[in-house]
């Protein structure tokens, strides 16, 4: 049996019952249960799990009553894994705060984990039995894409494009960050940096040196005084971040001797297909810039940040150098095309949506999927 915390999103609970159909079966929590009856482990789970949540509780009385609850959740999702050693946990994302304690909970208690996940590429989702993010079962290095491609052609070839169609920028939730015509871009050399959401998983947990949203801005900053002459950077807003950052771009900018220009109307994509290279974090945008054929540049942590595949600048140094040597970024298109059609055809799950919205996956694939989820 699957069990699994609900979420409010149709299409995320759709996606929950069709996983737990194709595996035989499901429960699905109206909330995570609470367990007063502590483990050893209990209070150093609530620690790491709280230390990991979004929104952070602000003054003693809050940070202790959401540890409390955090490590409720914990205690009774481990006993409840311990009771039903056959039921498998599951939720969406999976590693932060409450889902972070439930998921550590069923790991704990010797249970199997899936973790759902939305994935960059149009009608997929991300299933995988270890983790999201820079915490997946994504193999890390060529060696394996080599071995998995060796003797097939077809897994070295071009049609791993065919996942980018359909791919646009994401609609945006503020008024002063749109995706309109590209027609002002003009012919300069630039590297297009499009910006997270400040306080996702994403800069949380894997944001690597640059410790923050801020910290990557400021360190553009820097780094962008080492740019060929004639170059820049072309920063944009994420469209779903809740506040501005045009104080810290402002800051940025001065820093850069004016080497940085913001620009939050130009259609993102297009600003990609224009640039010599994508600069981020860890964007998903840094794994869809494959589909154009840009050198990337990653700062932080992602399942995609590796070398061949992106240029990874572990360092305010390397992001220095690697701006320095803008012009001659490059990238291994062999290792890509094995990396992408691997994730094409063996990790990403399609999505089926209903006429009514409901999202439905191929009960074969999300059973193969499970098959793989080892127990603790």
């Amino acid at each position: 049996m699957i069990v699994y915390p609900r979420e409010w999103s149709r299409r995320q609970n759709s996606a929950f019952a069709s996983i737990a159909s194709a595996a035989g079966g499901g429960r699905r929590l109206a909330f995570i249960g609470l367990s007063l009856r502590s483990f050893p482990e209990t209070r150093a789970r609530a620690a790491e799990a709280m230390a990991r949540a979004k929104r952070q509780p602000k003054g003693r009385i809050g940070r202790a009553l959401k540890s409390a609850l955090i490590a409720a959740q914990y205690t009774w999702a481990r006993r409840y894994f311990a009771r039903h050693p056959g039921d498998v946990a599951m939720c969406w994302n999976g590693l932060t705060g409450s889902r972070r304690a439930f998921m550590q909970g069923a790991l704990d208690a010797g249970a199997r984990r899936l973790f759902v996940e939305l994935a960059p590429l149009p009608g997929r989702i991300t299933l995988d039995p270890l983790g999201v993010n820079a915490e997946s079962s994504v193999p890390q290095g060529r060696a394996f894409y080599d071995d998995w491609s060796a003797g097939d052609p077809a897994r070295s070839g071009e049609g791993w494009r065919e996942a980018g169609a359909g791919l646009t920028a994401r609609a945006s939730r503020r008024a002063d960050v749109g995706q309109g015509s590209a027609e002002g871009l003009g012919a300069a050399p630039f590297l297009f940096v499009p910006l997270q959401v400040p306080d996702d998983s994403q800069m949380r947990l894997f944001a690597g040196w640059a410790g923050s949203l801020d910290g990557f801005v400021a360190a553009l900053g820097e780094a962008a005084r080492a740019l060929p002459e004639g170059w820049h950077l072309r920063v944009k807003e994420h469209p779903s971040a809740k506040v501005s950052l045009a104080p810290q771009l402002a800051a940025a900018t001065m820093a850069s001797g004016g080497r940085i220009v913001t620009d939050n109307a130009t259609d993102s994509f297009a600003q990609v297909a224009a640039s010599r290279g994508v600069v981020t974090i860890n964007s998903s945008m840094g794994l869809q810039a494959f589909f154009h054929d840009k050198p990337v540049i990653a700062t932080g942590r992602a399942f995609w940040a590796q070398p061949g595949l992106v240029t990874v600048a572990d360092s305010a140094e390397a992001l220095r150098a690697a701006f320095a040597g803008a012009g001659a970024l490059a990238f291994d298109a062999g290792f890509r095309a094995r990396f992408m059609a691997w994730l094409d055809r063996e990790y990403y799950l399609r999505v089926t949506e209903t006429p009514e919205g409901d999202w439905q996956l191929d009960p074969a694939a999300v059973c193969r999927v499970l098959a793989t989820a080892p127990r603790p």
